[in-house]
């Protein structure tokens, strides 16, 4: 197994097939599962680098669907779309994933939360069908932005004032 530190993420690459970034978050795990589920959350932390978010929509249950969709500056579409597997709050999901710009690029996604001293600790897991859908995850710094997003985003609702930062 590969591992690599990205940004305050550990990146590991267990085979060819899977991506898994491992971070922790200072925020109890269910507050933290909120911030990934709901979208009056995750229109405000999905697009990475600030881009304008379109469309956020979940249907969080077994067999309901996600759709997000985020606008480069250079006005590039992002849409990322899929079908929850697994839905076990406050700690699990799993869904298809799919980048509409990779259209042969067909992952599933886990999400898996545990409470840890002091906050939660998320594993992210991306496992791709083949190879070649693998091959297009070159760059992480998308993930990672939005992790860090997220980040940022718990620490203003456990303190609106910013008195602790």
């Amino acid at each position: 197994m590969t591992h690599h530190r990205h940004g305050r993420s550990v990146l590991e690459f267990p085979n060819e097939l899977e991506i898994v970034h491992t971070r922790e978050f200072e925020a109890p795990i269910g507050l933290v599962f909120d911030v990934f589920t709901r979208e009056e959350h995750v229109r405000r932390t999905i697009a990475p680098f600030g881009e304008e978010v379109t469309v956020c929509s979940i249907d969080l249950r077994v067999g309901g669907d996600y759709h997000y969709v985020f606008v480069t500056d250079e006005g590039y579409e992002c849409s990322f779309r899929g079908t929850f597997l697994e839905v076990e709050p406050p700690a699990r999901t799993v869904q298809t994933w799919l980048f509409e710009g990779w259209p042969d690029a067909h992952a599933v996604e886990s999400m898996d939360l545990e409470e840890i001293d002091g906050g939660t600790r998320l594993t992210y897991t991306l496992k791709f069908r083949d190879q070649a859908g693998r091959d297009h995850m070159t760059k992480y710094d998308g993930l990672e932005a939005n992790f860090d997003n997220i980040d940022a985003y718990l620490r203003s609702l456990l303190d609106p004032d910013g008195a602790s930062g």
